[in-house]
C-alpha cells in the first residue's frame, strides 16, 4: 500500500519533553502536599489530555477539588512547563529526526503533527519546525484526546488524505490505539512497542524510511 502521508505524535517521537512534564507536574504535586508523585505516574500521563493528566496527580491527594480549582492547578502546571520549554532550541532536534523529516519531504510524502498537547505550536517554534509540516492538529483543535482518533483524523483531513493513505508514528499505547481506531497503519517507537499492537515496530525514527 502506497504511503502518501505520515502523521507524527510530538512528545517522545519528534522531541522529548517528558522530563519537563515530569518536573512541572511534580512541582504542582508538592505544592498540593503530594510527595509521592513518581516517574511511573508521569508515564501514565503520556498521550492523554492535560486535565486527564491532572487526575493522575490528584488521585494521590485523597481530597476532592472543584472544577475551578482543577483548572487553576492545570494552568499553574502549564505555566511552569512553558517556562521550561524556553530551554529548547533547534539543537534539541536529533540528527535521526532531522534526516527522517528531510527524506520524507524529498520523496514528496506529506507530513503532519497529531498531538494532544496544546503547546504544540510553541514546541515546534522552539525546534525551528513551525513551517516544516504540511498540517498540524493539536490539543487546541480537539475535544477528545487519545485513544480517541480525533486528532489523527483531523490531521489526515488537513492533508487531504484518507487514513488508509497515512502512517501514524506513536510512542504511547493510547496513541497506537487512537491510530488503529481511526483506520491508520501505526508505527510504534519506544514504550509503544510494549503493547504489541502496532502495524510496524521501529527501533529509531529513521527505520520508518525502510517501510515506505
Amino acid at each position: 500500500m502506497k504511503t502518501k502521508g505520515v502523521i507524527f505524535d510530538l512528545d517522545g517521537v519528534l522531541c522529548s519533553t517528558d522530563e519537563y512534564h515530569y518536573l512541572a507536574w511534580k512541582t504542582l504535586a508538592e505544592k498540593l502536599g503530594i510527595e509521592n508523585f513518581t516517574r511511573a505516574d508521569n508515564a501514565r500521563q503520556r498521550g492523554v489530555s492535560r486535565m486527564e493528566s491532572l487526575e493522575v496527580v490528584l488521585e494521590k491527594s485523597g481530597k476532592a477539588y472543584s472544577s475551578e480549582e482543577k483548572l487553576r492547578f492545570a494552568d499553574y502546571k502549564n505555566e511552569i512547563y512553558k517556562e521550561m520549554l524556553q530551554n529548547m532550541s533547534p539543537s534539541d532536534l536529533s540528527t535521526d529526526v532531522r534526516h527522517t523529516l528531510e527524506t520524507l519531504s524529498a520523496k514528496g510524502i506529506k507530513t503532519a503533527v497529531g498531538s494532544s498537547s496544546k503547546n504544540t505550536p510553541a514546541i515546534l517554534a522552539r525546534l525551528g519546525l513551525s513551517n516544516f509540516f504540511d498540517a498540524v492538529a493539536d490539543g487546541n483543535d480537539i475535544t477528545r484526546s487519545k485513544p480517541d482518533p480525533e486528532v489523527f483524523l483531523l490531521a489526515a483531513s488537513r492533508l487531504s488524505l484518507l487514513p488508509a493513505d497515512c502512517i501514524v508514528v506513536e510512542d504511547a499505547e493510547s496513541g497506537v490505539d487512537a491510530g488503529l481506531a481511526g483506520g491508520f497503519r501505526v508505527a510504534a517507537l519506544g514504550d509503544a512497542l510494549k503493547c504489541g499492537k502496532a502495524t510496524y515496530a521501529l527501533d529509531t525514527l529513521s527505520d520508518l524510511l525502510k517501510i515506505l
